[in-house]
Formats: structure tokens, sequence, C-alpha cells
């Protein structure tokens, strides 16, 4: 029987990644029209992980035998980069998401090794991302948003 925490999750990570990447493919998008090369590609690179860790998940949830659901999320707005890189952040630290996600990687990691792997990239790839935001806001607070947009 599959464990309907973890499947819940992975349907989750399903609903509100597809929409992070599809967000970070706006704003790749936008900053490369806004002459920003290097914004432009790196949420753009961000963007394809991201749909590649949606693809595994709705891959095991079928595994699963679980139906597989398009579910909306509310709009966003699209927002300059400074504080798009602050808004994508908090969404990578927000404590309440972070506690669930490692109760159920523990629980994954007892009842379905496949999906612990599958969580436990995904979320060394969210640290990844989030150490990253966070020494970018770092250097813009050093070299001021003008010198950070062009260096």
């Amino acid at each position: 029987m599959t464990n309907e925490k973890i499947a819940a999750v992975l349907q989750q990570i399903v609903t509100e990644l597809s929409q992070q990447s599809l967000g970070h493919t706006i704003h790749s998008r936008i900053f490369k029209s806004q002459g920003f090369s290097k914004l432009a590609e790196k949420y753009a690179e961000h963007a394809e992980e991201e749909m590649g860790f949606v693809e595994k998940c709705i891959d095991r949830l079928i595994d699963l035998g679980c139906e597989v659901k398009l579910e909306s999320k509310a709009e966003g707005s699209v927002k300059d980069p400074v504080e798009y890189i602050k808004y994508d952040l908090s969404l990578s630290r927000n404590e309440e998401g972070l506690a669930l996600m490692k109760e159920v990687i523990a629980l994954a990691m007892v009842e379905d090794y496949t999906s612990y792997d599958i969580l436990k990239d995904y979320m060394q790839d969210e640290d990844e991302g989030a150490n990253w935001m966070e020494e970018q806001l770092e250097l813009i607070e050093l070299i001021g948003k003008q010198n950070w947009l062009v260096h």
C-alpha cells in the first residue's frame, strides 16, 4: 500500500514546482529582454532542473498507482530581479515546508526508497539554489543592485 503522506507530498511538488518552474521560465525571458543574460541563463537552467523533478514525481506517482492531478495555483506576479530572488528564497527557506519535507523524507527512508531518493535529491537541489540566492543577495548588498545586474 502506498503511504498517503508520501504520495500527497509528491503531488504537492508536482503542483507547486511546475508553477515555480514556469515562473522561472518567464523571469528568464524577462531578464533576457532586459539584457541580463547571466540571470536569464541561470533561471532557464533552474526551470529545466525543476521540471526534471516534476517529471520524476509524476512518474513515481504513476508507479505507485496514484492519480496525478493537474492542480491550479494562485497567480504570481513578475517582480524586479532582486525582489524576485528575495521572494524565491522565501519559498525555499519556508520553515513549515521544510519541516514537512523532513518528516516525509524520514518516512520515505523507511517505507519507500525510490521516493526517498527523489525527495532527497530535490531537497539537495533546493538547498543549493537557496545558497546561491543568499550569496546573490549578499553580493547585491556589497556592490549595489546596478553593479550586480551588469556583473
